[in-house]
């Protein structure tokens, strides 16, 4: 009898091991702040725990985080990554979120089309009933009105935001490299946001393989086989990180910034384009301050996202300050 018991122990231990079921297990524990979500995206990448993924994504709703869509562009990007590279466990991470407010909603349908998972079509027809009222998003989506997040054009800061959110995910070079191809723009002289997209590119870059060696032997392999016009620009990343200058980059970003803001034309200046662009300065600024580590910089950008707001007050006052472009900090 002794002998079957620990048989059968030992069978069910092997399938929980094989499903990867978090049954028997204790649960996850809640996030009790805005703080503690912060820090367990920072540190997801290096010990994965999706299983606390559905709490993550109840707290950052109750939060408020994705009532905005700029601000919100970060966790789509995290939430697709967690749940693109947890295949066999996306449908009960997602049946685990839900319910959840109509915005809150939205986010994880755009994280589901963004994902990479084989099927996420299949997925969100499989959710429809659930957001009844979102079966306009997922019928857009599923019928290819978007496409996956790695066949993204890099043109607007929330791309970039999402970039990132998937690589802190997964630790996957894959957006990585989709964030180099925007490190063109940070040389030009035309569009003003084409640089100030490729002026963030940049920066963020700078500043996580600041923190990530891997990353910064991910630029050298690419500068070698890069063609020159993203060869230079990244290049000036790497010498710049290796010599602990990544301070520098922004201050020859912003420069650039304001020397092409003011020989532009001034239909490229109103206040409501300048605010859009503030906007998506912050939103990218606050990437870094989280992928970096600095959890005390990023609280009030990506928990709150305050100053995305305060942006568009200050450039419509043609302030272009560095705190305003979210180059605030050392």
């Amino acid at each position: 009898m002794v002998c079957v018991r620990w048989l059968n122990l030992l069978v069910f231990g092997a399938l929980q091991l094989l499903t990867g079921s978090p049954a028997l297990a204790a649960p996850p524990p809640r996030f009790q702040s805005g703080d503690q979500v912060l820090q367990w995206v920072q540190s997801y990448r290096l010990k994965p725990d999706p299983w606390r993924l559905p709490l993550a994504v109840r707290a950052l709703s109750d939060l408020g985080q994705f009532s905005d869509e700029e601000g919100a562009a970060v966790h789509i990007g995290f939430i697709a990554g967690v749940l693109g590279d947890n295949q066999l466990k996306a449908e009960k991470l997602i049946a685990a979120m839900l319910p959840l407010p109509p915005e809150a909603e939205s986010a994880v349908i755009k994280a589901v089309a963004y994902s990479g998972l084989p099927n996420w079509r299949g997925v969100l027809n499989q959710f429809v009933d659930k957001m009844p009222e979102r079966r306009v998003l997922i019928d857009k989506l599923a019928m290819g009105g978007k496409p996956q997040l790695m066949a993204m054009a890099v043109e607007e800061g929330r791309t970039l935001d999402m970039l990132w959110g998937y690589y802190l995910a997964t630790g996957y070079y894959q957006p990585v490299q989709r964030i180099l191809s925007a490190l063109p723009w940070s040389e030009d002289k035309n569009d003003l946001e084409k640089l100030l997209v490729g002026s963030m590119a940049k920066w963020t870059l700078a500043s996580n393989a600041a923190k990530n060696q891997g990353l910064l032997e991910l630029y050298k392999t690419e500068a070698a086989i890069a063609p020159p016009r993203l060869a230079k620009p990244l290049r000036e990343v790497i010498e710049a990180v290796e010599i602990a200058e990544t301070g520098r980059i922004k201050k020859q970003a912003l420069a650039a910034i304001e020397e092409l803001k003011t020989k532009g034309p001034a239909s490229r200046r109103t206040a409501a384009w300048g605010t859009e662009l503030g906007a998506t300065a912050i939103a990218v600024g606050c990437v870094v301050a989280g992928v970096t580590g600095h959890a005390e910089l990023g609280i009030p950008c990506v928990i709150s996202g305050a100053l995305t707001q305060a942006a568009g007050k200050v450039l419509t006052s043609e302030s272009w300050s560095a705190k305003a472009l979210g180059f605030g900090g050392n």
